[in-house]
Formats: structure tokens, sequence, C-alpha cells
């Protein structure tokens, strides 16, 4: 149950309220240094420290966010300018997810972020078209010609218009996530945290039973008042000494393993990421201002890591190339209580969903902004501490539903992985009422909204999925597809698109520009 949550200087402070002195973050990479960037710009008379090892580097599943990066940046008051050349970072406007469905006319689609220019003119085009197309007429439902962000993609533009421009577009990036651990380790530093590195031998809880202090590798101690576990898979703090309970999501998501590789930038850096289903499980193609970032996400109970390897090289054209590949396993689910007496976990410890939709860094912002606030609104003390938890495994599960749906609605046939996915029942009562809704309401968007279905994706995301992958009922006799014109509707949809692209750089000039 989601509570309303006060902004921090409209809390009435009473003589009961007594902020932590000082938090301790055990584990730096990504999420650690967020969450200390976030509590020191928040909180800034804490003394807030992050202690991490040299020996565990940052797992860096997926290089691309969504559009809650920004979010993060702009709450830490972090320009683009600053961080983005540091981290060879490029713009994202969305995902092409290409070979997901064997039905003609439908074997790629691209999934844009929003922009206000949806609720304008082309949502409503959008939806009215895919109605007639489930009725069997023959009307173009196919997602990519509706969206301003799908037109700029195609034409290679940066997601940021001039400034006579009046509509705001949503974007996310894509980076190089060692060196954004990097960067915001320097800058939480600048700012007072304090670095401590060393490595964690214990963790010591009291009588109560809340933490007290961590043990290190020296035997000295460090005490803190509040802890935030960012160790990641190993959850030394929340899984380990709290005991808190694991929920794993091997029987809604299969995919359990990643390997990955570099590959050579093109002169052109497309803005977006690229999700292409191969035979069992999908490769994603991420484009940083050096390099593309490779990986192919797949399933170890139907592909064994050396096949897995070579069908990337081969995907990528570099069967006979000598760039080394990196194996990593993954644990997909998330823990039953993310705050549990004095600690919360960020981050890996608290949960991963596997990276189809970028979604690790949004769940760690989320995360970590929420907690703050829920904190807050209840003077420092643990009163909202089951609303947050029941608010971000809502958040959790709305995000495995939605990347659950893209295997369960696919559209391949051509090996047993795809054909279980597709079989699996093992589906969330939500996801579930979903996919009919799909097949048998007169307005989609409007029944996902009555019937309370809306959480991590929008109706129009929904849309998205199913349309591009040809979810549709046949055509009537009389509505078969022929070669037409475009409506005029659609003439006048494409017109619009294309002027508002006209007020957008090409993205190689718009990264020239912020990597002066």
């Amino acid at each position: 149950m989601l509570i309303p949550v006060p902004n921090s200087e409209l809390i009435n402070m009473t003589s009961e309220a007594k902020k932590p002195e000082k938090i301790l973050i055990v584990g730096g990479g990504t999420a650690g240094w967020m969450a200390a960037n976030l509590l020191v710009t928040r909180w800034p008379d804490v003394e807030i420290s992050l202690l991490e090892s040299h020996d565990i580097g940052t797992i860096g599943v997926g290089e691309g966010s969504t559009p809650h990066l920004k979010l993060f940046f702009d709450e830490a008051g972090i320009e683009e300018s600053e961080w983005m050349p540091r981290c060879n970072a490029t713009y994202k406007n969305g995902i092409t997810f290409a070979n997901w469905s064997s039905i003609p006319g439908f074997d790629s689609y691209f999934h844009p972020f929003p922009a206000q220019t949806d609720d304008i003119f082309t949502v409503p085009v959008f939806f009215n078209n895919i109605k007639a197309r489930m009725q069997g007429l023959n009307a173009n439902a196919h997602p990519d010609p509706y969206f301003l962000e799908t037109y700029i993609t195609q034409k290679n533009l940066g997601p940021i218009a001039a400034e006579t421009f009046p509509f705001g577009v949503a974007y996310g990036y894509h980076f190089d996530s060692g060196l954004l651990g990097q960067f915001l380790a320097d800058k939480a530093v600048s700012r007072g945290v304090k670095r401590i590195v060393a490595t964690l031998n214990e963790v010591i809880t009291g009588s109560n039973g809340e933490l007290c202090c961590v043990r290190l590798d020296d035997n000295s101690l460090v005490e803190a008042d509040f802890f935030i576990d960012c160790s990641g898979f190993k959850s030394l703090l929340l899984q380990g000494a709290l005991k808190a309970n694991y929920r794993s999501f091997k029987e809604n998501l299969f995919n359990d393993s990643a390997v990955v590789m570099p590959s050579v930038m093109t002169e052109i850096i497309p803005p977006e990421t690229k999700a292409t289903a191969l035979s069992n499980g999908w490769a994603w193609k991420i484009p940083l201002t050096n390099r593309y970032g490779n990986g192919y996400v797949y399933s170890a109970d139907y592909i064994s890591p050396e096949q897995a390897e070579s069908e990337l090289r081969q995907h990528l054209g570099m069967l006979d190339s000598d760039v080394a590949a990196r194996h990593l396993q993954m644990k997909v689910g998330r823990v039953e209580k993310h705050w549990e007496k004095n600690c919360v976990a960020v981050g890996l410890s608290q949960g991963f969903i596997e990276p189809l939709e970028a979604t690790a860094l949004a769940l760690s912002f989320e995360t970590i902004s929420r907690f703050m606030k829920y904190y807050e609104a209840g003077l420092f003390t643990n009163k909202f501490e089951n609303d947050f938890n029941s608010d971000i495994n809502m958040k959790f599960d709305g995000v495995r539903d939605y990347i659950v749906c893209h295997y369960k609605a696919n559209q391949r046939i051509d090996s047993n992985y795809w054909r279980d996915n597709a079989a699996n029942t093992n589906l969330s009562e939500r996801l579930e009422k979903i996919l009919y809704l799909w097949r048998n309401s007169k307005d989609f968007a409007k029944e996902m909204h009555m019937h309370n279905l809306v959480v991590s994706y929008q109706p129009k995301s929904w849309a998205c999925l199913f349309a591009g992958y040809g979810i549709f009922p046949p055509l009537k006799s009389d509505h078969k597809i022929v070669q037409q014109e475009p409506s005029q509707e659609m003439q006048q949809l494409a017109d619009f698109i294309r002027r508002c692209g006209l007020n957008f750089k090409s993205h190689n000039e718009l990264l020239g520009k912020k990597s002066e």
C-alpha cells in the first residue's frame, strides 16, 4: 500500500524525531555510490561512510538505463556535461526488439520512452487502430509509426530538442558501469562521504537484533545507527546477518546466465539499445562513445556457456575474434523485506530482474529515494517499514510481470526454450488479467486503469509489446492485407511527427557538444 509521503521540509520535526548520526553503506559499485550521493545530498548533517573492497568489482550486466537515471542525477544535482564524458555515455531513446516474433511484418518493433507528444495526438490514434485491428479490420496497428521517439531513433537523432520545442521527451542513457561507479564515488567523497577500503569479516548484531557494527579484516570495528546493504548477490547484511527471506523468480523467468564482450563502435552512434532474440535467450547491443557493449542472456538449462559464447560470437560476426568474453551468473528474484530493523538493501542485495528492460538502476533509485521519504515521514523510526516494503515489492513485481510477458507472449516456435516460455503457466494474477484484457477488452487502456493493473508500466508500453509482436486475431475475409495508401489520419500523424523531429540534432552532434 502506497502512503502519501511528504517532503522533508514539510515534516514537523518534534522532540521525538532523532535522525541517525551515522549511516554505513556496505558495498560500493553503482548502487552503493548512488545511495551515498542521495543520502549526503538529502541529509548533509549525517555522517555517511561507505565500506568497499578492491577485491569485488562491478558486475556490469547491461550498461543502459531507463529515464529514472536522469531523475537520479537531477536529484543528486549532477549535470550531464560533468558525468557523461567521463563514463563514455550516450543517450537512449528506447529499445528495439528484434526477432521476438515470427509473424510476418512483426519481426521487429521499437519500445519508446514517453514523450508529451504521445498524449496530444499519437497514443489516441494508436489505440483507435488497435481497436479496429482487434475487430479484424485492416488497420495499421504496428507501434512504430506512432511515436516521436521511434522516429528520431530511426533518424539517429538525440532526445534533447531545441528550446523552442515546447514538449518534453524522456530519455535514458548508455554508459560504462565501471566508470560510472568511479565517477559517483569521486562525487560522493567530494561531498563529504567517508570512503573505507577494507574487507568485511563479520557483521555484529546487538541484543535487540539490530545491526550495531561490522568487523574489518584488521579487527577494527565500524559502528553505525543505520546500515545500507549494497553488498551484491551475497547480501551480507540483510539476507546474511538479518536472515531476510529471498523469493526466487526462476519459475517466472528462466534466464540465469550471461556472456558479455565488446565490439567496435560504428561511425554513427545509434541512440538505442537493441535486444535481439537468439536460440535460447536474447542478445543486447549497447552503444557507448568508444565501443559497443554486447551480451547474451540465456538459461543454462537449455544451452551451455560454451554454446552461448559461440552463438554470441556468430551473432556479432566475431567467430574468429580473439576478444575475450566474460561469463556471469544471475540470481533473479527479490527479498521479501527490503527494509528490516535498521537496514535497507539497495541493488543486487535486494534483488535483480534480468536486464531486458534495463531496470536495475531504476529500482535502486526508487528504493533509496523512497526509503528516505518514508523514514522522514516516520520521524526516523520504522513506523512505515511495512508500507515501504509493500511499495518496493510492488515495483519489483510489476517489472517482473512486464518482462515475463515478453517471453510468455513470444511468437517463436524454433526451440524448446521459446516454446516452454510461451507455455509457462507460472504467471501472476495481474499478468493473467492483462493478457486477458488484451484479447477481450473493448478498451484496453481504460480497463487496465479500471482494474488497477497499472503498476510499473503504462498501457502504452503493454500495447507496444503486444502489437509489436503482432498478437491480433485473423483479419476478416473482406479485410485481407493488401497494399494501400495510408489513411489521411496516418498521413497527418506522419507529418506531425516529421515536423516535430526537425527540432532535434543528430545523436553524434549532441554527444560532441556534451563531450567538449
